[in-house]
């Protein structure tokens, strides 16, 4: 199994991501532009990035110091957790307002308040646990 955020998992993710018409679909009808970080609890960086331009995933792979729209903590449990039984609305929700996902950069509540964003959003969870 590979190592979650590593490299070679980025770049399956990067895959499954673009061949999922439910989330580079939807975000390519939108204009959806961002670069997202994922990372850890307590780390002081994240540890891997994409780069999204027009829904699509152009770069992915470690995190280099690029400037981040996006930036989502959790610890290594909870990412396991999510990949193996991706969450809902709900528990997404549940998850923000306990402080089990963290928003580092971006504004959580105003992207669930779009719908176009906050489904695609739900489906990354479920595209991530088919890596």
């Amino acid at each position: 199994m590979t190592t979650i955020f590593s490299p070679e998992w980025m770049t399956k993710f990067q895959d499954a991501w673009n061949n999922e018409p439910e989330l580079s679909g939807e975000l390519s009808k939108i204009g959806f532009n961002s670069v997202i970080g994922y990372g850890f609890d307590g780390d002081k960086e994240p540890v891997a990035v994409l780069k999204v331009e027009n829904g699509q995933v152009v770069e992915s792979g470690a995190y280099a110091g690029q400037e981040l729209n996006w930036d989502l903590r959790s610890s290594n449990d909870n990412w396991e957790k999510w990949l193996s039984n991706p969450p809902g609305m709900v528990a997404l929700g549940m998850a923000y307002t306990t402080g089990k996902l963290k928003f580092n950069s971006g504004d959580y509540s105003a992207m669930l308040k779009d719908p176009r964003m906050a489904g695609p959003f739900i489906k990354s969870f479920a595209v991530m646990g088919k890596v």
